[in-house]
C-alpha cells in the first residue's frame, strides 16, 4: 500500500508544474493560490463535516496545523510560483527545490533523531545529480539570475523542508480531512493578504484557468497532499522527501504527451539517475 502511495504522489504532485505553466500569464499567482487555498478549505470542511469528523478543541492542535499549512502550502507554493513569475524559469526553480531532500535530511537527524545510513546520503547525491540533468536543457540561454527571485525559491524549499519536519514533529492525532482543513486555513491567511496588497488580482476566467483551479484543488490539494500526510505519518520524513526526486521526471514525460516537448538524452540519463537516487535514499 505503501508503495502504491507513494507512486500516486509523485504522479500528483508531478503535476503541479503543468499548473504552474497553465496559470502564468492567465492569474497573478499570489491571487491565484488563495483562491485555491479557499476551495481547499471548503472542500476539506464539507468532507469532515460530511463524516461528522471531530474538530480539535485544544489550542495547540490549531496552531500546529495552521503552522504546518503556512509552511508546507503558503510559503513554499507561494515562494515557487513567485519566482518563476519573476523571471527565474521553471528549470532552475527545478533544481532550487530539488535541495529539499538534502535540506530535509540534514535537518531530520537534529530536530527527529533520524539516522541515516551512508547509502542514503548517497542517494541524496545521485538525486540532485538526476535532477540537474533533467532540468539542464531549460538553463541553456539563462544569462542571468534575478536574486530576490532566486532567494524567493530557497526561502520556499527551506519553507517545505520545515513543514515536513515540522507535520511530522507534531505528530496530528486528528481526523486527517479536519487537519488539511486547518492547514489550508493556514495557507490562505498567509496568502490573501499579499495578493490584495501585492497584485492586481488578475484572474482572466478562461477555462484554462478554471481547469487548472479544478485539477490544483481536487488534484493536488485533496489527492496529493492527502497522501503525503498519510505519508509523513507512516514514515521517516527523509524518507518521503527523496520521492520528490521523482517529479520532474515525470512532469518531462507530461510535458511531452501534452505539449510535445522533446526529451534530449541528458534528460533521459537524469531520470535514471533521480530514479536510482530516489529509491537509494529510502532503502
Amino acid at each position: 500500500m505503501i508503495a502504491f502511495l507513494s507512486g500516486l504522489f509523485v504522479l500528483i504532485w508531478a503535476t503541479g508544474f503543468i499548473v504552474a505553466g497553465i496559470v502564468a500569464g492567465r492569474a497573478d499567482p499570489i491571487t491565484f493560490l488563495a483562491a485555491r487555498f479557499a476551495c481547499s478549505i471548503v472542500v476539506f470542511a464539507a468532507l469532515s463535516f460530511g463524516a461528522r469528523a471531530a474538530w480539535p478543541r485544544e489550542p495547540r492542535k490549531w496552531r500546529d496545523a495552521i503552522l504546518a499549512g503556512m509552511l508546507l502550502h503558503g510559503i513554499y507554493t507561494g515562494g515557487v510560483f513567485w519566482a518563476v513569475s519573476q523571471g527565474l524559469g521553471p528549470g532552475l526553480t527545478g533544481l532550487v527545490t530539488a535541495l529539499h531532500p538534502f535540506f530535509t535530511a540534514m535537518l531530520a537527524i537534529p530536530l527527529l533523531h533520524e539516522r541515516l545510513l551512508p547509502r542514503q546520503w548517497l542517494g541524496i547525491g545521485i538525486g540532485v545529480a538526476g535532477v540537474a540533468l533533467i532540468v539542464a536543457p531549460r538553463l541553456v540561454g539563462v544569462v542571468s539570475v534575478p536574486v530576490p527571485a532566486l532567494v524567493a525559491a530557497v526561502l520556499a524549499t527551506l519553507s517545505l523542508t520545515l513543514g515536513t519536519i515540522w507535520q511530522k514533529r507534531s505528530k496530528p492525532d486528528m481526523d486527517l480531512r479536519v487537519n488539511a482543513a486547518i492547514q489550508f486555513i493556514g495557507a490562505f491567511a498567509l496568502t490573501a493578504p499579499f495578493a490584495f496588497v501585492l497584485e492586481a488580482q488578475h484572474f482572466d476566467g478562461s477555462p484554462a484557468l478554471y481547469g487548472a483551479l479544478a485539477w490544483a484543488v481536487l488534484g493536488l490539494s485533496v489527492g496529493g497532499i492527502s497522501i503525503l500526510l498519510v505519508l509523513l505519518k507512516r514514515g521517516a520524513a527523509s524518507k518521503v522527501a527523496p520521492l520528490l526526486y521523482l517529479a520532474p521526471a515525470v512532469s518531462a514525460f507530461m510535458a511531452l504527451a501534452l505539449f510535445g516537448e522533446a526529451l534530449a538524452p541528458i534528460q533521459i540519463a537524469g531520470m535514471v539517475l533521480a530514479v536510482i537516487g530516489a529509491f537509494t535514499a529510502r532503502s
